[in-house]
């Protein structure tokens, strides 16, 4: 139990700042064969042996699909304005194309008028990497097809809920499932093609461009983007550190940010590793946004490989050596559960360089994910990171970087990827044999920090 003081007051924030709380329909929603629901990516990987660290699977997840309406309620004592979920592409399309699932939209239906009555928007996620299982074994992200059927599936979602949903968000954190799924194999769909997944990076990009473009056909006008982002910083100022460094930062930021937001690749030579008419595709993959989604979670010090120091197994992902850079471990901070150091103050470093790399071209931001994963119900780690990062998050703010809201990862303990259930990053823990929910310390915290922010 721990003894840590309660920290101060936050900061006041602006009255009409969106406060939120996250979550995707494969880590909480279960009920897999349910509704005429297909398979996806996950559901195949996470069936094959070895693949996710505890033996678990995403099944019975923490069971949202039939226990929404408890976890609504949490939304509406948490006290949040806005709920980002996901909507599972193979509930509603279950093939990922052609037929539609009645009863999967129904749900979706039901999930958002939920929320409404609660007095919480809906902000939905069209991916959230849970990829038809029909649509990967035709190629998946790797084929230009799979962007367009995903353009019409989000045409299909929006004529079912465009009328009660406001504010929307294409894809989550592209980036992630291009290196973890298609480059390095460790997520779905569990592929070891490094360099060769970057076919994935662009078909990815280009179905969120036309996805924009069908949101707003449906009339959508408030639509941005969830890319993960942190600062790279250099293991020393040696020419290979350097260059590997600035490899590091091209492919995990650089790669996605430009392209939505300055309408071309941030290198020549790497855009001409991508398929298709690449200058054409720019031009749909810049569609106008109306806010740019980050995830923050950690900044990475990178080096050249091979040298002293660089870490072949990084955050629990396994490095390949042949690869051009090598994270290092970050030392003098604090450590979440899931050993990532914990440094507020690199959010005030990244969003600060983002308005400064990309000014006027970049739209108001909005930190659609930020958490951390500690054990306990007493979790005043979890209270310290929170109250840590949004002052950092303030403090970029007052440096003039237009942030509109905030979305703690997650309302509760559910399915971490290639983890299972081994990590929390839950505000509620979920006791995954009974699927009890208990508030923990850190969501009283929360609730209690936004009552504050409501009387400013």
């Amino acid at each position: 139990m721990t003894t840590e003081p309660a920290p101060a007051a936050l900061p006041r924030f602006p009255r009409d700042f969106v406060w939120g709380v996250s979550t995707s329909a494969a880590q909480i929603e279960g009920a897999v064969t349910e509704g005429g629901r297909g398979r996806s990516a996950w559901d195949v990987f996470a069936a094959e042996a070895g693949r996710i660290k505890d033996g678990s699977d995403p099944r019975v997840a923490t069971d949202h699909y039939h226990r929404y309406p408890e976890d609504v309620a949490l939304l509406k004592e948490l006290g949040v304005g806005a709920y980002r979920f996901s909507v599972a592409w193979p509930r509603v399309v279950p093939g990922g194309s052609g037929a539609v699932s009645k009863a999967g939209l129904d749900f979706y239906d039901r999930l958002v008028d939920a929320l409404l009555a609660a007095g919480v928007a809906p902000v939905p996620t069209l991916f959230h990497w849970d990829t038809p299982q029909a649509l990967e074994e035709g190629g998946g992200w790797l084929v230009r097809d799979t962007a367009e059927k995903f353009a019409a599936y989000a045409d299909v979602v929006a004529e079912r809920l465009g009328d009660r949903v406001e504010r929307w968000i294409t894809l989550n954190e592209p980036a992630e499932l291009t290196l973890l799924g298609y480059g390095l194999g460790q997520h779905a769909p569990g592929r070891q093609l490094l360099f060769e997944a970057l076919p994935a990076a662009h078909h990815q990009l280009l179905g969120h461009g036309l996805a924009v473009q069908a949101l707003r056909a449906r009339g959508a006008t408030s639509i941005g983007i969830a890319n993960s982002h942190g600062p790279t910083w250099t293991a020393s100022a040696s020419e290979a550190d350097t260059a590997a460094a600035d490899l590091y930062d091209l492919l995990l930021n650089r790669l996605f940010a430009e392209p939505v937001l300055l309408g071309r690749y941030p290198d020549e030579e790497l855009a001409a590793l991508l398929p298709g008419p690449v200058a054409d595709d720019l031009k749909v993959i810049a569609q106008p946004l109306d806010w740019y989604g980050i995830n923050y979670y950690q900044p990475t010090l990178v080096g050249a490989p091979g040298a002293e120091g660089a870490a072949g197994d990084f955050g629990g992902i396994r490095l390949p050596a042949e690869l051009p850079f090598a994270p290092r471990e970050i030392e003098g901070y604090p450590r979440t559960d899931f050993g990532w150091p914990v440094v507020p103050e690199a959010l005030t470093e990244l969003l600060v360089s983002f308005q400064e790399r990309y000014g006027d071209r970049l739209p108001p931001v909005v930190i659609t994910e930020n958490g951390c994963s500690y054990e306990g119900i007493e979790d005043g780690e979890r209270i310290a990171f929170l109250d840590g990062h949004l002052r950092a998050l303030h403090r970029a703010m007052a440096a003039g970087v237009d942030v509109r809201g905030y979305f703690v990862w997650s309302l509760m303990d559910n399915f971490e990827w290639a983890e299972g259930y081994a990590r929390r990053f839950g505000l509620v823990h979920v006791d995954h044999t009974t699927l009890a929910r208990t508030p923990k310390a850190s969501f009283r915290w929360l609730r209690d920090a936004l009552r504050e922010q409501a009387r400013g």
